[in-house]
């Protein structure tokens, strides 16, 4: 009897994440990126270097007289690990480290951002139905019909102009409060949509009725009866949400709408190194690599995620 109390659904899908060598792994690979990210100004205090410094243009013999690292793979030595980012000569792994950090920090806000506003919309559209279902499936439509891209590329520096004249001059902190803002604006429907299907048959079954009938009120009835049943699938969309927003978030910064110099970044990065790869490969190589181990890591992890959710998932 002891044995089969202690096996509660959230100790089955433990034991099926464990079995899962592949998400164990993945798991753990997101888990570094993110304890690297949160922990980049010790490493940095630890590695003696900065991501800003120009240690090309201040120290003579790094770099050639085009602006390239004189040793080959781009710099790459005992000194600058990662090797030297071509011009400006500044250290390429804190470049990156601090590029994960600017990264995940955009991503993980956007993420809490949609999840709970398509928690909340998508729950109340589902359990109220009627005029509250069309409003915000209507509302939902309309968002979705919005080519996203563009979107993003267009109300960045809108949201931007509404607090500075000019958006070149504005501050780290304002362009990521913009991206937050212009990635959140829209993203949040995908979620709504899921919920709102998964809410549309659980508000049929048996307990829900009975908490209507026990005089419960809606708020009641949709935290405490619907909301535990929830879980899976928002898990699931947040994990399949941080790589797409890690990427959109890079692709802005790549088109000159996000993060700009001299804030390390990922897309800025590649947009740097895209203008060199025919001299030095490495700078643009090296955060293109880290991004598509974290998206694949952050993607594969999230199917043994949901697999380990789901009970009717064959292991």
């Amino acid at each position: 009897m002891g044995t089969a109390q202690l096996r509660t659904p959230g100790r089955l899908a433990w034991g099926r994440l464990l079995a899962d060598r592949t998400g164990i792994i993945c798991g753990f690979v997101v888990f570094l990126y993110f304890l690297i990210g949160i922990g980049a100004p010790v490493v940095s205090a630890l590695y003696g270097h900065d991501a800003y410094t120009m240690y090309g243009q201040e120290q003579p013999g790094l770099l050639n007289e085009f602006g390239y690292p004189v040793k080959a793979n781009g710099g790459i030595d005992g000194h600058f690990w990662l090797g030297l980012e071509p011009e400006f000569g500044r250290d390429v792994l804190m470049q990156l480290l601090f590029g994960i950090r600017t990264s995940l920090l955009i991503a993980a806000s956007v993420v809490a951002v949609v999840t709970v506003v398509g928690t909340i919309a998508g729950v109340a559209a589902g359990y109220f139905g009627g005029k509250t279902d069309f409003v915000i499936s209507r509302v939902i439509d309309v968002a979705l019909a919005f080519p996203a891209t563009l979107f993003f590329l267009s109300f960045t520096p809108l949201i931007l102009s509404l607090f500075v004249a000019d958006d070149e001059n504005a501050s780290t902190g304002l362009r990521v409060m913009a991206l937050i803002v212009a990635l959140s604006l829209f993203s949040w429907t995908k979620t709504a949509r899921l919920l709102r299907g998964q809410v549309l048959s659980l508000r049929e079954r048996e307990f829900v009725k009975a908490a209507k009938v026990a005089g419960c009120s809606p708020w009641r009835v949709m935290t405490k009866e619907l909301l535990p049943n929830l879980w899976t699938p928002i898990l699931v969309t947040v994990t399949l949400e941080v790589p797409m927003m890690v990427t959109t978030e890079a692709a802005l910064s790549y088109l000159g709408v996000g993060i700009v110099e001299p804030t390390p970044d990922w897309g800025r990065m590649i947009k740097n190194g895209a203008a060199h790869y025919l001299n030095d490969i490495t700078y643009m190589a090296i955060p293109g690599l880290a991004m598509l181990v974290f998206v694949v890591a952050f993607n594969l992890f999230g199917d043994s995620l949901r697999d380990a959710l789901d009970p009717r998932s064959a292991r």
